[in-house]
């Protein structure tokens, strides 16, 4: 009895796991390459949402690690489909950008994002617009 358990239980997790990891990586993913105080590089997998003319990425929490190099250095590059590019970017101010990129967001990646809603808390999300050259 004992031993079914466990083994319902690890079969529940690895389910879990896998298709957080569907969810997570199943749709485009940028990175954001940042750097921090020191200059040391800091590569960021992120979620993108076009925005008109514009590009947004969220951060979960304004304390997110490359939100804080962002604040003593603004400019990133972006990697997305194979290219690079530089860019500078800027926070959309609360509460307009958190419901923004929210919005954006649910209906880009659909149900994954939902799902990521489960493990991870986005009530404090900021929305960052990149300026690409």
């Amino acid at each position: 009895m004992v031993r079914r358990a466990v083994v319902v239980l690890a079969l529940a997790a690895l389910t879990f796991g896998a298709v957080t990891v569907v969810a997570l990586e199943g749709r485009e993913v940028v990175v954001l390459e940042t750097h921090d105080a020191s200059g040391a590089a800091r590569r960021t997998r992120t979620w993108i949402a076009d925005d008109g003319d514009s590009l947004l990425v969220e951060a979960a929490t304004p304390e997110r690690p490359f939100v804080q190099d962002l604040a003593h250095d603004p400019t990133l590059v972006l990697e997305r489909a194979g290219e690079r590019r530089e860019c500078t970017a800027e926070v959309v101010p609360n509460p307009g950008g958190h419901v923004r990129i929210r919005r954006l967001l649910a209906e880009r990646y659909g149900w994954a994002d939902r799902w990521v809603a489960l493990v991870a808390d986005t009530t404090r999300s900021i929305a960052l617009r990149l300026t690409c050259a």
